[in-house]
């Protein structure tokens, strides 16, 4: 194992470190105080964690603050606002804890913690009561958050589930055990495919995630099992040398046994994170169980932003097997100003690094925003005697019926997200109200009514 720099802590054996060890870290790798009280004051409104492994693996101190897996764990100056931060500091300073709680509530609703109408759009009942823990977006698939497993081995600084992490209870998504889900899928034959989030599902001990994936095999429909995961990144030693590893390849060996596909969902944000020798193990553990491993990340200011980062992660998935999938655009929610890339831009690194892709490896589909209708994808940008379009297309849709179906939106050099876009006012209308409810529309009809009056 290699030796933690200033600890007799060894690689391997799990340690998490938050808010509370900031002073521990600094010391050991010379943060400036800066970058401390920054961390201290962030940390307070966004969730901060990481581990041995990142701390010593994965981070280049000698870059630090610019190194990529430094800004992806790290809370940063920028990530809230000036006034924000200021307001934090002063009530810190005073001592005033009732009134810091307040403010970091308010914050936090700023920071649009459900996005894309999770809450008020994709939670289903049983009668008339909400499931808690669980969301149906999509017809064929149904989203479960075990509570046990609303946590991660460290925490992404950009992660569009932050509000999960932060220690309210309104503002998570948690199922106590798979009873409900049982029930629900019973009522539903129509989904096929079950993914188990978080936080992250490989924080739980294998007995502890056994007893929420085999009542899943009992239930014919469901044909997929889908685990979406950051641990292969954060924390292989999962699935090689923790204390029950063997016996979590062995629960994924009886998933596929049982006819159905098992799909690790790993996120891999940074070559980085593919690059050691316990990162290349762990995916080969888990594949040789018949596990397929399918690889996503979102585009990140500061981390990924360039067409050689993606050109060699999707490289160093593609060679240990895995499954380039989805290149995401940056969810707007939590520190969304500070991460967001522009959707032209955006395209320009997609196509720069799909380029460079071998035939097999171009499976990967991007730049795709997981918006309030559904998966959109920006399939490029073109060039018309009218002006310049982004060509964009739904990978996935709460409407069935939209599912592939081109559209097009005036080119912006500056727009981060689908709500930003003037759609093309020719978009069919059953595109068009899923998107804003017809606001395009209805806005050229204003401005049509307005020029015929002038």
């Amino acid at each position: 194992m290699t030796l933690l720099a200033g600890s007799s802590l060894e690689v391997g054996r799990f340690r998490a470190y938050g808010p509370r060890h900031i002073d521990e870290i600094g010391d050991r790798y010379g943060l400036s105080g800066d970058a401390r009280e920054a961390i201290r004051l962030i940390s307070l409104v966004l969730p901060f964690r990481v581990n041995d492994y990142v701390l010593s693996q994965l981070i280049d101190w000698t870059r630090v603050p610019d190194d990529p897996i430094y800004r992806l764990v790290f809370p940063q100056r920028g990530m809230l606002s000036d006034e924000q931060e200021r307001i934090l500091s002063v009530l810190s300073a005073a001592g005033d804890r009732n009134r810091l709680q307040e403010a970091v509530r308010t914050i936090r609703a700023d920071l649009n913690p459900h996005p894309s109408g999770q809450k008020e759009l994709n939670v289903p009942t049983l009668g008339d009561v909400q499931i808690p823990g669980l969301q149906h977006k999509y017809r064929e698939t149904v989203l479960y958050f075990p509570s046990q497993g609303q946590t991660c081995h460290a925490y992404c600084t950009y992660c569009f589930r932050w509000a999960q992490f932060v220690g309210d209870a309104d503002l998570r998504f948690a199922a106590p055990n798979p009873d409900q889900l049982i029930t629900y899928l019973g009522q539903h034959p129509d989904v096929s495919d079950v993914l188990i989030t978080g936080g992250d599902p490989m924080i739980m001990t294998t007995e502890r995630l056994r007893a929420h994936i085999e009542p899943l095999l009992a239930v014919d429909t469901v044909r997929t099992i889908r685990i979406g995961s950051k641990s292969p990144a954060y924390w292989p030693y999962r699935y090689t040398t923790d204390p029950d590893a063997d016996d979590l390849l062995r629960l994924f060996e009886r998933v596929v046994a049982s006819g159905r596909t098992l799909a690790l969902m790993a996120h891999y944000s940074h070559p980085r994170e593919l690059e050691t020798d316990e990162a290349r193990t762990a995916l080969a553990r888990i594949r040789r169980t018949g596990a397929v491993v399918y690889c996503q990340a979102p585009l990140i200011k500061y981390v990924n932003d360039d067409v050689d980062t993606w050109a060699r992660l999707w490289r160093l998935e593609f060679a240990a097997g895995a499954v380039p999938y989805y290149q995401f655009v940056e969810r707007d929610t939590g520190p969304h100003a500070y991460f967001r890339v522009p959707l032209a831009r955006s395209v320009e690194i997609f196509h720069g690094a799909f380029r460079t892709l071998p035939g097999l490896a171009r499976t990967v589909r991007g730049p795709v925003m997981s918006a309030t209708p559904g998966k959109v994808i920006v399939d490029g940008v073109e060039e018309t005697p009218q002006g310049r379009y982004f060509r964009l297309r739904f990978m996935q849709a709460r409407q069935p019926s939209l599912v592939g179906r081109p559209f097009r939106a005036h080119y912006s050099p500056t727009a981060a997200w689908l709500t930003e876009l003037e759609l093309d006012p020719d978009t069919p209308d059953d595109i068009m109200t899923a998107i804003d409810g017809g606001a395009s529309r209805i806005g050229r009809w204003t401005r049509e009514a307005a020029h015929v009056q002038s």
